[in-house]
């Protein structure tokens, strides 16, 4: 009985070993495709800001930004659940940005 008690611990310690050295890499391919997504909003928030100095917060150049940033948040949505939201820096649980889209022109209106 002592014996195949040990079997057994013995194999239930192979098995969670090898699933946590499975997980591990798993865990920061997750991280640096999340970091990816953080980027390209970033990204996709600079040229809508760059955008908006140059043609105007309604013009037809920001609205096409505006498309762009919110199709990398989507992304992220579709991968996560969560987008990240460059002005606050931290990531979004909430499906939300159509109303951070009039926070951001509503920032925007202020420092111009």
């Amino acid at each position: 009985m002592n014996r195949r008690l040990g079997k057994t611990a013995v194999a239930t310690l192979v098995a969670g070993a090898l699933w946590f050295f499975a997980a591990v890499p798993r865990v920061h391919a997750d991280d640096d495709d999340r970091r990816k997504c953080q980027h390209a909003v970033e990204r996709a928030e600079s040229r809508l800001d760059k955008t908006i100095e140059k043609h105007g917060e309604r013009s037809h150049e920001a609205e096409d930004r505006r498309r762009d940033l919110n199709a990398e948040r989507e992304r992220c949505w579709d991968r996560y659940h969560q987008w990240w939201n460059g002005r606050e820096h931290r990531w979004e649980t909430g499906r939300k940005w159509d109303q951070d889209r009039h926070d951001y022109d509503h920032h925007d209106n202020d420092q111009h």
